[in-house]
């Protein structure tokens, strides 16, 4: 069965694609890799009247670290660059390792971590490390440039904060303070070719054997990827012994209010963010530790 009729437009620069986007009305998508897409359009399931693809704007493809702030991941810039970049791997390793986790290799070269985010799907692999990280949206307008935190950017299962002509520019991860640890884990049936179940981004920072922050992200148990404030709490100020993590995973579990789908059931789901709040915890911990 053929794909609905619409009308495609790539602009040259910033200026004309959010022109493109206001004249186009609501029938109007952005399309950065069109990995989601252009597969939801097949299956009947968008019918835009008019996409307008990013991909010949210039600048948006770029991935830019800065030493003294940190780190810039532009548009248009794949899953796969990212997962390479070498200062990502190594300033980031879990922001590498989650767009190298996100679906299969040809998703990978050319789908986006930032069409990831705005895709908005709870389940989405590379919101939980973001949103654990302190990101921000840089988002381009009618009315000018604004930059907004990534946990006000999610509003539920594919509605985000973006207003009319808006367009997401780029997404900045804050450079991580000194003595933390990041780690990222999640579940699907078919490895990673399927939406994770259940998935588990957190950073902690730990000085002189205590925790001194911790956020905690779990995606697909909620209408959008949530923190686990009192699980945080848990942690924060305490010695991060098996005990308390365990602890702190029983707890950041009980905050999330999972559905029954395809993918899982939410007795599951609450089994599993349990399960892999330990392990995610103990992966940080490791990597603060070792940065001492």
């Amino acid at each position: 069965m053929a794909a609905p009729r619409f009308d495609y437009v790539a602009p040259a620069t910033l200026e004309e694609a959010i022109l493109a986007l206001v004249d186009g009305g609501p029938g109007t998508r952005i399309m950065a890799g069109g990995t989601d897409l252009l597969v939801r359009i097949r299956h009947r399931m968008a019918f835009p009247q008019r996409i307008v693809s990013l991909k010949r704007i210039i600048g948006l493809e770029t991935i830019a670290f800065d030493r003294k702030k940190g780190l810039t991941i532009g548009a248009t810039a794949l899953l796969a660059e990212v997962a390479a970049h070498p200062q990502i791997r190594r300033h980031y390793p879990t922001i590498a390792q989650a767009a190298g986790g996100t679906a299969n290799v040809q998703v990978r070269n050319m789908g986006t971590v930032v069409g990831n985010l705005c895709n908005a799907s709870p389940s989405a692999d590379n919101a939980p490390t973001l949103l654990a990280m302190g990101a921000s949206v840089n988002i381009a307008g009618p009315e000018g440039g604004r930059s907004l935190p990534l946990d006000q950017f999610f509003q539920g299962p594919g509605i985000t904060a973006l207003e009319k002509g808006e367009i997401v520019t780029s997404v900045f991860v804050p450079l991580p303070p000194a003595g933390s640890g990041t780690a990222y884990l999640s579940l699907s049936q078919r490895g990673k070719l399927d939406c994770s179940a259940v998935g588990v981004g957190t950073m902690v920072v730990v000085k002189k054997d205590r925790c001194v922050d911790a956020r905690l992200v779990v995606g697909a148990c909620a209408p959008v990827p949530m923190r686990t404030p009192r699980a945080e709490k848990q942690l924060i100020g305490k010695k991060m012994t098996d005990t308390l993590i365990r602890s702190a995973a029983k707890t950041a579990s009980r905050e999330t209010a999972p559905i029954d789908d395809l993918r899982a059931s939410a007795a599951y789901r609450w089994k599993m963010v349990t399960v892999l709040t330990i392990r995610a915890l103990i992966d940080a911990r490791k990597m603060a530790l070792g940065k001492k």
